[in-house]
């Protein structure tokens, strides 16, 4: 049951405040999130794993991020079950956003300082546990205290700022890949500072949340089973954005190698060149996320902004393909802008509308929007892994890669459009 109307009312003027203040905040969050998440995974890391072994550096790459994704997968959807069932006088999202961030923090600044695959492996394992184990309860803030109608607005907020930290993340990777200790500090202490001011300014209302059931670890591991069946929308949600995902992250994880092994640069031009293609991005992300999210708003449909906000990121997968020049990835950078903008913002709305609601079940939402984001960490695990495996058969045949890439994404556009309870 939606827990919005438990809220205690306040007037409205001071309800309007502190809602954009909380829409704000939560921009800030995401922004440095995903500048912390794009930089580590796209740029930071791929160019540490290389200074170790350049020969086996596509396939460390891929086992390192799908052994700490493994975890991190499983650790979104428990993380969100439990702060559901978390009482404290802090509120139930609060102690997991707090700890998260500090812990997660802390592990980012020690990553530059490990060396060999194991140890840096075990430290951005720690983090990504952390941070993901409060990314779910941060995100349930959207479904929590806003209404539907409200949705689309605050979720092209928040897209933007992520879109606009996907650019930031790329921009900040490629300028400071050098000095990885100042970029993973600098990445570290902001996520803490980051979520710390978000608790501080935006405390969790007064809830009159009755006490969690009974603890049972059968209950408890069956309730993370959503049944197709039962609740198809959410089924065809999940799907779909898994699909996609596949084939984004098969393109972003090996940008830098891309630039390398399928353009011709070498690794200082490669990070150079990131850099000038993420500010290009970014221009097309802000633009992107903003004016979907209002346009969804304004014309009460989430579907069809979804479906060519995907077709636009397999349009941007194929132009390296086409194009395997400087110019092609300057294609690339303004059509994954404009597609990825427009589809994280309308995304994230569409998510929180499709979560089952079944009479006589207590508030869910955390764990349900968990099981969501599994949609997008999965791939974090697979695609790279199936990535660096179809590099490694092929003789680096990126090719081979964007052709994949692009058949998911053009594949997952469809699966949006079954869903009947969203329009």
């Amino acid at each position: 049951m939606n827990e919005i109307g438990s809220i205690i009312k306040v007037p409205t003027t001071k309800r309007s405040r502190e809602k954009w203040r909380l829409v704000a905040s939560l921009a800030v969050v995401f922004f440095v999130l995903l500048t912390l998440y794009v930089a580590v995974l796209n740029v930071l890391l791929p160019n540490q794993i290389q200074n170790i072994d350049p020969v086996r550096k596509a396939t460390n790459l891929g086992i390192i991020f799908a052994i700490t994704s493994i975890f991190s997968t499983t650790i979104t959807p428990l993380g969100g079950a439990l702060s559901d069932r978390t009482r404290s006088r802090f509120g139930r999202r609060t102690p997991w956003i707090v700890l998260g961030a500090v812990i997660g923090g802390a592990a980012m600044i020690v990553v530059p300082y490990m060396h060999g695959l194991v140890a840096i492996t075990a430290a951005w394992l720690v983090a990504s546990i952390s941070l993901n184990s409060m990314q779910t309860p941060i995100m349930t803030v959207i479904a929590e205290r806003f209404t539907p109608g409200e949705r689309g607005m605050v979720s092209g907020v928040v897209g933007a700022a992520m879109t606009g930290g996907v650019s930031a993340g790329t921009i900040f990777g490629g300028l400071f890949a050098d000095d990885l200790r100042f970029a993973y500090l600098v990445l570290g202490v902001g996520i803490i500072a980051a979520c710390l001011t978000f608790v501080l300014l935006n405390p969790e209302p007064k809830l009159m949340a009755e006490p969690p059931a009974q603890f049972r670890a059968g209950s408890f591991l069956r309730s993370f089973w959503i049944s197709p069946k039962k609740h198809p929308d959410f089924a065809w949600a999940f799907m779909g954005r898994f699909t996609i995902y596949m084939g984004y992250q098969a393109i972003v994880t090996y940008l830098l190698y891309i630039l390398e092994d399928h353009i011709g640069l070498d690794q200082v031009h490669a990070n150079q060149t990131i850099a000038r293609l993420a500010s290009i991005t970014f221009v097309a992300l802000a633009f992107a996320g903003l004016a979907s999210g209002w346009l969804s708003d304004k014309i009460g449909r989430r579907k069809p902004l979804v479906f060519i906000a995907a077709l636009f990121i397999a349009a941007a997968v194929a132009a390296p393909l086409v194009a395997p020049t400087i110019q092609g990835m300057i294609v690339y950078a303004v059509l994954i802008g404009l597609g990825y903008g427009a589809f994280m913002s309308v995304d994230l709305a569409l998510m929180t509308q499709v979560l089952p609601d079944e009479p006589g079940i207590s508030n869910s939402t955390g764990k349900d929007l968990g099981i969501l984001a599994t949609a997008i960490n999965v791939p974090q695990i697979l695609s790279p892994a199936l990535s660096a495996a179809l590099l490694g058969a092929t003789g680096n045949n990126y090719a081979l890669l964007f052709m994949a890439a692009g058949t998911f994404v053009f594949v997952g556009s469809f699966l949006v459009l079954p869903i009947k309870s969203v329009r």
